[in-house]
């Protein structure tokens, strides 16, 4: 069922915040996987993903329908939140000690798919910050340029050109079962 997110947007500027509900179901599941995908921690993630919630929450009587969407509004409170989090951060943490995979039936496929993403963020750790952004939210997010270039307060063709010289440069540099990998992991 297909929320109007324009209507529940304004009765929670009115003050009706049990109503964010609706918006949060439709989001977390998004907001969450993007913030693991930049933390590569289970808790962190949720902590964080928790975290940009009550922000949203805290600051939806400014959410401007005319400056853009919601879903474009959350990323970037996610995105500013995620930010914030390394930039308080004082220890360096090992790539290594951050993968927190669950336990599965198949302890194979997990640890070889650990070990894939390990390679992968060492690939990814080669490109810009903002083209790291942008691959996460186009490959793992399913996010569109103009989704994308408002997220980021970039122009769309600025957004689609990042997108293409970073998989160019992952393309050239990573072989070839592991960029496929790269493209499946998600």
């Amino acid at each position: 069922m297909e929320i109007n997110e324009t209507k529940i947007i304004e009765k929670c500027r009115q003050g009706h915040l049990e109503e964010f509900g609706s918006l949060y179901d439709r989001y977390i599941k998004k907001i969450y996987d993007f913030i693991y995908y930049k933390t590569h921690h289970k808790e962190t993630a949720e902590d964080l993903c928790s975290q940009v919630f009550m922000k949203a929450i805290s600051k939806i009587k400014g959410f401007n329908l005319d400056k853009g969407t919601f879903q474009a509004w959350i990323y970037a409170i996610a995105r500013n939140t995620v930010i914030d989090y390394y930039r308080t951060k004082k220890n360096e943490i090992d790539i290594f000690d951050i993968w927190d995979l669950a336990v599965k039936e198949n302890v194979e496929r997990d640890i070889d798919t650990k070990i894939k993403l390990e390679k992968v963020v060492l690939y990814l750790k080669e490109l810009k910050q903002k083209q790291r952004d942008i691959i996460i939210m186009r490959v793992w997010q399913g996010l569109g340029y103009r989704e994308i270039a408002e997220i980021l307060n970039k122009s769309e063709a600025s957004c689609k050109m990042s997108y293409s010289r970073a998989i160019n440069k992952l393309r050239q540099e990573m072989p070839l079962s592991l960029y496929i990998a790269f493209l499946l992991l998600n």
